[in-house]
């Protein structure tokens, strides 16, 4: 996929947070802008069927009209993608990421080149290429370019075309910055004149005066700090493999482990390691994890005489010699050394520190011994320290045992717990692989770090990747909770997805932890699986939490005021109106978001201040400040700006003087009138975004701007005459039809999942979303009607809270699994025009009542919704319907009681009333007493049903029996088959085809039989002995049903499908996936025909529908097989994150088999046969003319004279005699003159 953008100089980023009215009107470009590829349109011909519907389990529906659609469901691991909309509306991914996509801007130069969109986020890779929290994507080419040299996650962005930069805010490091840096033009990172902020950036937007604008969770700008006291955390060399070059051979002094935890400095043997004599030699340790060391301790030896007198240090893997400082023992100086490090021959020296001049990470280092004293070189000891302060998941990467700390760092774990390597990782990690039922006790890693001091911290936890490892497919969340201080008013919990591609880290934690403590109190976290997770199986990683001092200036607190004209930093922070209104926040404030209109900077987070609490807004220009109407009752999270009016999502429910009642959560704010009003009355949840995006409503050539909120939601609230809508965290709201996307009716799309941020603004036109979404063309629950699109029946069908997912069709009536609507049928006789539905599902009665499981739609009376009323059981489902005259027979899982008599199985109505028949047909038994077909026999009143049961009222009737509703009774159709029947058809009027599983004369398994009414008898279908499995499903493969499409699950598992050509039968040759269902098969002709195949005509495919997993695609709930691969037809999603499923296609005809391409309209046929009449008939006359003319030639006639004056002459030449002479004889010719 391409994305084919023309570049324009663009006039300026989106505010932050969305502008909607670019949006809007960047509407009209959207279809152009972005190139996918469509498919082939399927071509059925539908003209002689009459009126379509479609039956399923879902709650929106899509012809498969592009290649880059498809039925996955979002993901609920913690990944997303980049977004765009098809031209039919839906989403399709453009790329993936491991983690999620906080904020993207389109970076365009002063000079108009467009640089690309920058994503920021707290992923790891973009479509597998390795990308820490940030990376540039080119429109036109989908080219990801990582912007290495940043380690951490971003929050936001703001691309400011006009100082060719991009702000970058976060929680990261950067260069010498933190939480905040800079990617100027095409040079790349640049730090600001501030060293960030000691806490993390939430928000930035670009104020009309060129300020820009950061808000967060941040009390002053600063860098992370060193500890009070340097170099406090030790390394554990005691874990590290030990090896050696040139040790000595002296018993007692050549094992170089001699050295570790040896700080008394006393020589001998076990505690002093010796060189051979007169060698250089060296001493190297490797580690499990990785570290940067700020000093190295050496004690050296005296020996016998012995001494290192020059050394070098060489980190590893790296090879590099390090440069240290150091103070000389004899001179009292600070000195410097790389190469040759002095040690002291001084007994009264007991070590030496040496300081590294740079930080530098490694996982293994050498100490190269060049020059010694006396005989040769060795060492008495041995310290190697950090400032980083790290609680290890392995206990043996945490302090030495010999450490002199009695709050050295550790862990403690329950659980089954083993160390996985290191591999592309920092160090070796715990692997936790859990199954069955997940708890929070089912593992646990308890980390306890060496905090020397207390103060304000950043907390982050560390996670491998799961490419290296293999368990991406197993990764899921964790629960993380931590205890900061003994009075325990500091602590926390969240949860994390460890799905991440490649290392992370994600902060926990930011603010005051206590000092660890001799006596008691330890600083903790620990992280546990988090319970309820969908996955069977659960891998957990647990490596290390991070603690980082941080210091800073103060004096803000979540707001600054960054003006970029001017070079140098001005520290007093007072000068600014948005500062000091960040300062009049009370402590432990945090801003969430910024949106600019205007003059009018507005904040929203969880603050208070005199004038406001959670949203306010200051004017840059006059300096004051707007209240916003008093604010709101809590927290603000997100907020998305469209002219006047502010879209807001968090967690509240009020006005803070309770003046707007249903402000749950969501609002909407009018800055010019300064009131708030509800939007309906809100969701029942956190709301964490709010994004802006395009949806065809009212006209499908002018998509309108609507605006959408994700969160921590399960509901849209009951207001005014629409009901409680149950969702997933994801709501849409139609500002032209005030009113929620959920509640519309009318073809609209339905959309599902998450979306985090968006572009309006694209240059060249269409937008991009970051998220993870499932979406279809029409939001329909269970049943649609099929054209060239599909449509809306007049009923509305209330969303299942649950599906029959990939269930058979018949397996789920038995669990009692079956949602949604199974069938359906259309009823046209005696100017009656009813749409019947029949499955498991609930609808709204024209009455105000609930309509279960059947319903009856009436046209000819303004659409009216009827149900059966209470005399059905309400967990009844409807699986068969059958209509012979005015009589419905509805047959499935059916319970109740009609007319004081018990139903089973089957009911009957009379359609021309809508009533039940006054004779219902006693009820089936055994088995699963359900019936799954109904067909009724030709020309005639016999009805016959097939399914799961023994007995039809008292007749025993195993899997195949009628009801003649002549004489209303039950009949077997024959002594020689049982079984359990699935499926029926009449391939004649004196012959019945059953698919099953049958055993016929009691003796022979059966899975397709034939049944002769004149021999009242069964027998077997030619050929069924070769079928791998029972019959599921069938239908006609030609117009005389002479051939048969049959469809069922093999011995083996897998679904096969076949065809009966009349004389034998053949395979399909192709395969479906497993986990496929087939729900029924419909052979349809087409306008255009296909290249010929062996197995069907070409101007014929079959139609398959149900769940089916195609090869190299995925999920269908409809495809079309042309005689050599499948091509999907029909997607749908469905409540609960599902993939719906399509239970059959019903028509008002059955003329599926049509002679020709096209057909004219009746008028016209009977015009040209007119016309054709006509031109036969004139041309017999003129051929009848032409035909008496030659004879009367050939007879010699002449033309009678014509001229009156030679008349009398002519009687005078002529005597009468002769006039007269020949009467009463023959003709012998002309008359002679």
């Amino acid at each position: 996929m391409r994305l084919a953008l023309n570049r324009r100089p663009s006039a300026r980023r989106r505010q932050q947070r969305s502008n909607f009215l670019t949006f809007a009107a960047l509407a009209p470009a959207l279809a152009a802008a972005i190139q996918f590829t469509p498919v082939p349109d399927a071509n059925l011909d539908l003209s002689q069927l009459g009126r379509i519907g479609v039956a399923g389990d879902f709650n929106g529906i899509s012809l498969y009209q592009f290649e880059e659609q498809n039925e996955k469901p979002y993901n609920t691991n913690g990944s997303e993608s980049l977004l765009a909309q098809l031209p039919n509306g839906a989403f399709a991914s453009v790329i993936s990421t491991d983690a999620s996509i906080h904020d993207m801007c389109t970076f365009t130069l002063e000079n108009g080149t467009m640089q690309g969109v920058v994503i920021g986020g707290n992923f790891t890779s973009l479509d597998g290429i390795q990308s820490q929290g940030i990376a540039l994507f080119n429109p036109n080419t989908s080219e990801i370019t990582p912007l290495a040299g940043l380690s951490g996650q971003v929050n936001a962005l703001f691309c400011d075309q006009e100082a060719n930069t991009v702000y970058v805010g976060g929680n990261f490091r950067s260069a010498n910055s933190t939480n905040a840096i800079a990617w100027y033009g095409t040079d790349g990172w640049t730090n600001l004149p501030f060293a960030g902020f000691n806490g993390p950036v939430s928000s930035i937007t670009k104020a009309s005066n060129g300020h820009i604008v950061f808000g967060g969770s941040f009390t002053g700008l600063g860098n992370t700090s060193t500890p009070s006291t340097p170099d406090g955390q030790i390394i554990n060399l005691s874990s590290a493999n030990i090896t050696s070059a040139s040790s000595t051979s002296t018993s007692g002094f050549s094992d170089p482990r001699n050295i570790i935890c040896k700080t008394d400095g006393v020589d001998g043997s076990g505690s002093t390691w010796l060189l051979r004599d007169n060698s250089a030699g060296f001493w190297q340790a490797t580690f499990g994890f990785g570290f940067q060391p700020t000093k190295l301790r050496l004690w050296n030896t005296h020996q016998d005489g012995r001494g290192t007198k020059t050394f070098r240090f060489t980190a590893l893997p790296l090879g590099g010699i390090l440069n240290m400082t150091y103070l000389d023992p004899a001179t009292g100086q600070n000195a410097s050394c790389t190469s040759e490090c002095p040690l002291s021959s001084n007994t009264s020296v007991k070590f030496q520190d040496f300081h590294f001049v740079n930080l530098v990470g490694m996982n293994s280092f050498r100490i190269d011994i060049s020059e010694f004293y006396g005989s040769g070189g060795g060492l008495n000891g041995i310290q190697l320290f950090e400032d980083d302060i790290n609680s290890y998941a392995i206990n043996d990467f945490n302090a030495p045992a010999c450490s002199d700390s009695d709050t050295k760092s550790s862990a403690t774990v329950t659980g089954p717990w083993s160390t996985s390597p290191s591999l592309q990782s920092s160090s070796q990690y715990l692997t936790a692989k859990l199954s069955g039922s997940i708890t929070a006790n089912s593992a646990s890693v308890t980390f306890l770090p060496d905090l020397k001091e207390s103060g304000n911290y950043s907390v982050n936890l560390y996670t491998p990747g799961c490419l290296q490892d293999a368990t991406c497919s197993t990764r899921g969340q964790v629960n993380v909770t931590g205890i900061m201080s003994s009075s325990g008013n500091d602590k926390f919990m969240t949860s994390l997805y460890q799905t991440n591609n490649f290392d992370k880290y994600d902060q926990i934690y930011f603010g005051y932890i206590e000092a660890s403590s001799a006596d008691g109190f330890r600083p903790s976290v620990t992280i546990a699986p988090l319970a309820g997770q969908s996955l069977d199986e659960i891998t957990i990683v647990a490596q290390r939490v991070g603690f980082t001092l941080i210091n800073s200036t103060g004096g803000l607190n979540g707001l600054f005021d960054f003006d970029p004209s001017i070079a140098t930093l001005n520290t007093d922070f007072k000068s600014s109106k948005i500062n000091q209104l960040g300062s009049s926040f009370s402590t432990g404030s945090a801003v969430t978001s910024l949106a600019t209109a205007g003059d009018l900077v507005i904040v929203g987070g969880n603050f208070t201040s005199s004038s406001a609490r959670n949203v306010i807004g200051i004017n840059t220009a006059s300096e004051a400040t707007m209240a916003l109407d008093g604010g709101l009752n809590g927290e603000v999270k997100a907020m998305g700006l469209n002219g006047t009016q502010l879209y807001v999502g968090g967690v509240f429910s009020n006005t803070q003087d309770n003046a707007v009642a249903g402000l749950n959560n969501v609002g909407v704010y009018d800055t010019s009138a300064n009131t708030w009003t509800a939007l309906g009355s809100g969701v029942n949840g956190e709301v964490s975004h709010v994004v802006p995006m395009l949806v065809n409503i009212t006209n499908e050539n002018e998509p309108e701007s609507v605006v959408t909120f994700t969160g921590d939601f399960s509901e849209i609230n009951a207001f005014g005459d629409n009901s409680a809508i149950p969702v997933s965290g994801f709501a849409v709201w139609v500002p032209s039809q005030k009113n929620w996307l959920q509640n519309l009716s009318g073809p609209v799309p339905a959309f599902s999942g998450i979306l985090t941020t968006g572009i309006s603004d694209l240059p060249g036109g269409g937008s991009l979303y970051a998220g993870s979404m499932t979406s279809a063309t029409i939001s329909a629950n269970g049943a649609v009607t099929m054209a060239e699109k599909f449509g809306q029946f007049p009923i509305k069908i209330r969303s299942s809270s649950t599906s029959s997912g990939t269930i058979s069709k018949r397996d789920s009536v038995s669990s009692g699994n079956v949602t949604g609507v199974v069938t359906g049928a259309f009823y046209n006789n005696n100017n009656r025009n009813l749409t019947i539905l029949g499955g498991r599902f609930t609808a709204e009665g024209t009455n105000g009542t609930s309509a279960n499981n059947l319903v009856l739609i009436d046209g000819s009376n303004s659409n009216a919704v009827t149900g059966l009323g209470s005399q059905i059981e309400d967990n009844s489902t409807f699986i068969a319907l059958a209509i012979t005259g005015d009589l419905l027979f509805a047959g499935g899982n059916i319970r109740g009681r009609v007319n004081d008599n018990d139903v089973r199985g089957i009911i009957s109505l009379n359609l021309q009333s809508a009533t039940f028949n006054s004779t219902q047909p006693p009820g089936v038994s055994g088995g699963n007493a359900t019936i799954t077909s109904i067909e009724v026999r030709p020309d005639s009143g016999q009805v016959y049903v097939a399914g799961s049961f023994d007995s039809a009222g008292a007749l025993g009737c195993p899997g195949v029996c009628y009801y003649d509703t002549s004489l209303a009774g039950w009949n077997r159709p024959g002594v020689n088959l049982e079984g359990i029947g699935h499926t029926l058809i009449w391939t004649s009027k004196s012959q019945l085809v059953a698919g099953g599983n049958f055993t016929l004369n009691g003796t022979f398994p059966t899975m397709l039989a034939m049944y002769s009414p004149e021999r009242q008898a069964w027998s077997a279908y030619p050929g069924e002995d070769s079928l791998p499995g029972p019959v599921e499903v069938l239908t006609a493969g030609s117009r005389d049903r002479n051939q048969l499409w049959v469809s069922g699950t093999a011995s083996n598992g897998s679904i096969y499908l076949m065809k009966y050509d009349g004389s034998a039968w053949h395979s399909a040759g192709v395969t479906l996936l497993p986990g496929t269902v087939v729900n029924s098969l419909q052979v349809f002709s087409l306008t255009t025909s296909h290249g010929d195949t062996d197995i069907l005509n070409s101007n014929q495919v079959l139609m398959m529908t149900g769940s089916l997993n195609i090869p190299s695609f995925g999920t269908a709930s409809a495809a079309i097989f042309n005689g050599t691969t499948f091509q999907p037809y029909a997607l749908t999603i469905n409540s609960g994150n599902t993939a719906g499923s399509i239970s059959k296609i019903f028509t008002e005809n059955q003329d599926f088999f049509s002679d020709n391409a096209g057909h004219l309209a009746l008028g016209f046929v009977v015009l040209i046969g007119l016309g054709i009449s006509l031109a036969l008939i004139f041309l017999l006359v003129i051929a009848g003319m032409a035909l008496d003319r030659l004879r009367k030639k050939r007879e010699g006639y002449s033309p009678a004279p014509t001229s009156m004056y030679d008349r009398g002459g002519g009687m005078k030449k002529i005597p009468p005699h002769e006039l007269f002479e020949s009467l009463g004889k023959g003709r012998p010719g002309a008359p002679t003159v």
